[in-house]
C-alpha cells in the first residue's frame, strides 16, 4: 500500500470490489442508459460496492482470502437490481443476523453503513461516473443511532480509533463493543445534538397501505390476519433517495443535500409517469408495518419538531410527513391532506407534535415483536389516524391510492 498506508498506521486487510452495478459494456444489456437528463450521466446505477475486512495478525501469509465479503455484496447488488434503489454514503442496512452467514447470534457485527471508500474517489468512464460505496459492518447500538441521527455522522465516530475501524473503516468480525461503550462520552455527545439540531435522517423503506376518511367521521379499520413481512433488507434512504422537496429552514444549518441530480431526487421513486395533478383529502389513515412504528418518533420529535419531512416508502407509493415551516410542498394548513400520484403528504401542524410525541412514546421504547397489534392513534380533530399493524398483502404497493 506505500508509505502513506504506513503513516496511517492502517492494518493489513482484504479490499473487496464488485462490478456490474455500473455499466461494463454501454449497450443496454444490462443498464438502461441514465436518462436523468443531467450532463454527467452516471453510469449504470452509478456505483459500485466495497468492502474492507481485517487480517488475522496471526494468520499466514498465504491465506486466501475470505468468500463470504464476495457473497455480501452480491445480496446487497441483487437487492439493487431488483428494487431499483440505489445505495448512497450514510445510507444504514438492518441485516439482523452476522455478515459473514454464519448462525453465531453472538457476533455483534450483524448491521451495516455505507461510506465513501477512502482509496477510490469518484470515477469517470466512458459509460458515465461511478462512485465506490464501501461497506462497513456495525454493531446493533451504532445502527441506532445512526438511524436516529445520521449515517455520515456515525462513521466519523468510528474512523476515531483503530478499534472501531480506524480512518480506512475496516471491519472486524471479532469486535463486540460499540463505540459508545468503548467511548461512552460520545453517546452523551450525540444525544445533545440530536435535540439541539434534529436528524438528517430523510426516510425509510417500509410497508403500509393508506385510504381517506370521510370529513369529520374516523372509521375502524377492518384488521386482517397476515405474516410478517421480509424484513431482511429494509434500508434505510439518505437525501440521495428521498430529498423530497428542498427545506426552507435557516435554523437549521445541518440540514443539506448530497447535491446528486439524478431522477429519483425529485420524487420518492423512480417512476416517470406520475401526474401533475394533486387531490387533496378530506382526512387520512395510515396503516403501518410494526418493524418501522419506532421510526413514528424520530419522524415527529427529531424530523417534523426541527421544521423537516420524513418519508415512508414503499415499492409503488410515498407517504411524507410535512412541517408547517417546510416549503415546495402540496399541503398546508388549509390542505393538510393531498395525493400526487402514488405519493402521499401529510402535514403535522406544530400544535400537535408534543401530543404525538406523547402518544408515540411507547413504539421507541418497546421491539417491534412486543407491540401488541394493532395499535391505533386517533386526532380526530385532524381526521387523523395512524394504525400499527401489518398491512393486508393484497393492498401492499398497488400503484394507486385507496381512497374510501
Amino acid at each position: 500500500m506505500g508509505d502513506n498506508h504506513d503513516k496511517q498506521n492502517i492494518p493489513p486487510h482484504w479490499h473487496y470490489v464488485s462490478f456490474g452495478l455500473s455499466d461494463l459494456h454501454g449497450d443496454g444489456r444490462v443498464h438502461l442508459a441514465d436518462t436523468s437528463g443531467s450532463l454527467e450521466p452516471r453510469s449504470g446505477m452509478g456505483f459500485e460496492l466495497t468492502f474492507r475486512l481485517i487480517k488475522s495478525p496471526d494468520a499466514p501469509a498465504n491465506e486466501r482470502p475470505p468468500t463470504w465479503p464476495a457473497n455480501l455484496l452480491q445480496s446487497l447488488a441483487k437487492y439493487v437490481f431488483q428494487s431499483g434503489n440505489r445505495l448512497c454514503t450514510g445510507d444504514n442496512i438492518p441485516w439482523r443476523r452476522s455478515l459473514d452467514g454464519s448462525k453465531d447470534t453472538s457476533t455483534a457485527i450483524q448491521h451495516m453503513l455505507i461510506a465513501e471508500d477512502p482509496q477510490l474517489p469518484r470515477t469517470e468512464t466512458p459509460f458515465g461516473w461511478v462512485d465506490f460505496l464501501q461497506i462497513v459492518g456495525v454493531t446493533s447500538e451504532e445502527l441506532e443511532q445512526a438511524s436516529r441521527w445520521n449515517g455520515k455522522g456515525m462513521l466519523n465516530l468510528l474512523t476515531k480509533d483503530p478499534a472501531t475501524g480506524g480512518p480506512w473503516l475496516i471491519t472486524d468480525m471479532t469486535r463486540s463493543s460499540s463505540v459508545f461503550e468503548q467511548f461512552p462520552e460520545t453517546l452523551r455527545q450525540l444525544e445533545l445534538d440530536l435535540e439541539k439540531e434534529g436528524s438528517d435522517l430523510a426516510g425509510v423503506n417500509a410497508d403500509f397501505t393508506f385510504k381517506e376518511l370521510a370529513k369529520g367521521a374516523l372509521t375502524a379499520a377492518i384488521k386482517q390476519e397476515v405474516l410478517d413481512p421480509d424484513e431482511d433488507l429494509s434500508r434505510s434512504i439518505s437525501t440521495c433517495n428521498i430529498a423530497v422537496k428542498q427545506e426552507s429552514n435557516e435554523d437549521s444549518p445541518l440540514e443539506r443535500s448530497t447535491g446528486s441530480t439524478s431522477s429519483d431526487m425529485v420524487n420518492p421513486f423512480d417512476n416517470p409517469n406520475i401526474p401533475s395533478r394533486v387531490f387533496p383529502l378530506t382526512g387520512i389513515e395510515l396503516t403501518l408495518a410494526p418493524y418501522a412504528a419506532k421510526f413514528l418518533m424520530l419522524a415527529v420529535r427529531d424530523r417534523i419538531r426541527h421544521g423537516r419531512h420524513f418519508t415512508f416508502k414503499a415499492q409503488h407509493m410515498a407517504v411524507t410527513f410535512v412541517a408547517e415551516s417546510v416549503t415546495g410542498s402540496i399541503v398546508n394548513r388549509q390542505t393538510p391532506y393531498a395525493v400526487l400520484g402514488s405519493w402521499v403528504q401529510i402535514l403535522v401542524p406544530n400544535r400537535l407534535i408534543p401530543r404525538m410525541v406523547d402518544s408515540f412514546g411507547e413504539l421507541s421504547t418497546r421491539s417491534s415483536d412486543s407491540l401488541k397489534i394493532p395499535l391505533t392513534y386517533e386526532w380526530p380533530e385532524q381526521n387523523l389516524k395512524f394504525i400499527i399493524d401489518n398491512p393486508p398483502p393484497e393492498l401492499l404497493n398497488q400503484q394507486g391510492p385507496i381512497l374510501a
